[in-house]
């Protein structure tokens, strides 16, 4: 009996040893995983300052539409169109400009695509000319020219005249035969986009072949990627095309065709993506700014077609020209 109280009496000294223990050990700080928090309030202010600056430097430089500008895709290589276009106001010194001509006033400003006007044998068959046509030229810079009308080919600082070379045989009556009738498609459709009277649209003056490449500038006209106004450069300018003759990522990187809503103050990019018998159009005033991307691998082929409704500022046919001043078989 006498063992049995002793005992008890050890089992409950032990117990309340433990407890005091415990109550000790809750008392301490718990060690952290990963090292002691920010004890100050300016500590932990300055630690959620880092996080945000973390988190905007990494959208800044990670985001496609950097410089606070919004992005969006008009026209992708990879989708093909019928017709796709945005409207755009117009810019008051191109309507008071084309409202001298009646018969050639748009319903609206716009930019367009279509990627069913050009067959793709008629898209490989210019871009073979073309090919033939540039393998003559010698270009300091990455941008070849050739005027189908003139004859003018970049060679170094200046052009030459293929129609006029040493070389004979490469400009083909099949050549200048489809290169007439893409033009005529093409000028019919911006007719019926812009509801136009179409003998009131006439072809004007630059309309050429392009190819970009990715080597280095050598003067002001290899720089093809500063925004610009086409109506500002080329007064004769109303409506302007383009045929491309290479696909984006494919054949090229880079290049893509760039609209901006502002040419001073741009926030917001439309973007067309080259695609092998893609035509883009749109009408040439300050409603309309854009530029191209510089090319970075690869070789960009299109072609530039114009259209005036000044009668004055009208060109020939090339096929007509050409057959008068340089026969061809």
């Amino acid at each position: 009996m006498a063992q049995d109280v002793k005992y008890k009496k050890k089992q409950e000294a032990k117990l309340q040893n433990t407890s005091s223990k415990n109550e000790d050990d809750a008392s301490k700080p718990v060690p952290l995983r990963y090292g002691p928090l920010p004890k100050l309030k300016g500590q932990r202010i300055f630690s959620r300052i880092v996080v945000v600056i973390s988190v905007l430097t990494y959208a800044w430089f990670f985001s496609p539409t950097q410089n606070n500008k919004k992005e969006t895709a008009l026209a992708l290589q990879g989708y093909v169109y019928q017709s796709r276009g945005q409207s755009v106001k117009c810019d008051r010194a191109y309507l008071e400009d084309i409202n001298k001509y009646p018969g050639c006033i748009p319903k609206k400003c716009a930019r367009m695509i279509n990627d069913e006007i050009v067959t793709q044998s008629e898209a490989d068959i210019l871009l073979w000319f073309a090919k033939r046509a540039m393998s003559f030229a010698k270009p300091k810079g990455g941008v070849t020219i050739m005027d189908l009308h003139s004859g003018a080919l970049t060679y170094e600082d200046s052009f030459i005249n293929i129609y006029k070379t040493s070389e004979q045989g490469f400009v083909t009556t099949r050549d200048l035969f489809i290169y007439r009738d893409v033009r005529n498609k093409i000028q019919k459709s911006i007719a019926l986009a812009f509801n136009l009277d179409v003998t009131k649209l006439y072809l004007t003056h630059p309309t050429f072949f392009s190819r970009m490449t990715n080597k280095e500038p050598q003067n002001i006209h290899d720089e093809y990627w500063h925004p610009h106004v086409d109506k500002d450069t080329y007064d004769s300018f109303h409506y302007t095309s383009l045929l491309y003759l290479s696909d984006h990522n494919i054949d090229f990187v880079g290049g893509r065709f760039i609209y901006q809503d502002n040419l001073q103050n741009p926030k917001e990019n439309v973007t067309v993506e080259p695609r092998k018998g893609r035509v883009s159009f749109f009408t040439s005033g300050a409603e309309n700014p854009h530029f191209v991307e510089r090319v970075t691998e690869g070789e960009r082929y299109a072609i530039t077609i114009s259209f005036t409704c000044d009668e004055t500022k009208k060109i020939a046919d090339p096929f007509d020209a050409v057959q008068h001043a340089h026969p061809v078989h």
